[in-house]
């Protein structure tokens, strides 16, 4: 009998050096930037051959998109204290967490980087934005299910506002992020902006 014949064709793909190619992608996108960066130098770091990376990935946008899908957050179900204040304090606290460590310079290389590719901007509003968006709505219809809010709020419009004010601080001002800057996200900004947004119209006079 014939020895069996394996299936497909070429070489099976290997997932960690495939990996370490997409890793070394990110550090030069946050190095370099990603203008900067090339095919070139990401098979340079990577110590892996022009043939091999370009065999899968025909150009650096298509490399970007892949290493950031894969880079992509852990699921994460936002906290439940019991009470809207403090669900939205310890969110806002993650965020600020995230963009002051070690993610944070990738983050921001992939937001630049982001301004230059379509595709890109397409990956972070899916991967980042929507992510974010749906954590605020779970937040937002537990508030309302335990009669925090008065009326359903636009979860979109809660994450615009607070990612707005942490980027601000972190790319602009330098001002600090930290426990007193949480907090005034939520108790001056946000909260007062779901009360608002809560409370039913005033009357009008017709007097």
């Amino acid at each position: 009998m014939s020895p069996p014949v394996a299936s497909g064709r070429g070489r099976p793909r290997d997932e960690s050096r495939e990996q370490a190619i997409l890793d070394a992608a990110l550090e030069l996108l946050v190095e370099v930037g990603y203008d900067r960066m090339s095919m070139v130098a990401v098979a340079a770091r990577a110590r892996a051959s022009k043939a091999t990376i370009y065999r899968r990935w025909s150009c650096k946008d298509e490399m970007v998109v892949e290493a950031l899908r894969r880079h992509g957050p852990a699921e994460h179900v936002p906290a439940d204290t019991g009470c809207l204040r403090d669900d939205i304090a310890a969110e806002v606290r993650l965020m600020i967490n995230a963009v002051s460590g070690p993610e944070g310079a990738l983050l921001v290389g992939v937001l630049r980087a982001a301004s230059e590719s379509p595709r890109l901007a397409a990956v972070i509003q899916a991967n980042l934005l929507q992510r974010k968006v749906d954590l605020g709505r779970c937040l937002l219809e537990r508030a309302m299910r335990r009669g925090d809010l008065l009326a359903k709020a636009e979860p979109a419009l809660l994450i615009e506002v607070i990612l707005a004010m942490i980027f601000t601080r972190l790319l602009v001002t330098g001002e600090p992020l930290d426990e007193a800057f949480a907090d005034h996200i939520v108790d001056d900004v946000v909260l007062p902006l779901l009360a608002g947004r809560s409370a039913p119209p005033a009357a009008t006079s017709n007097t």
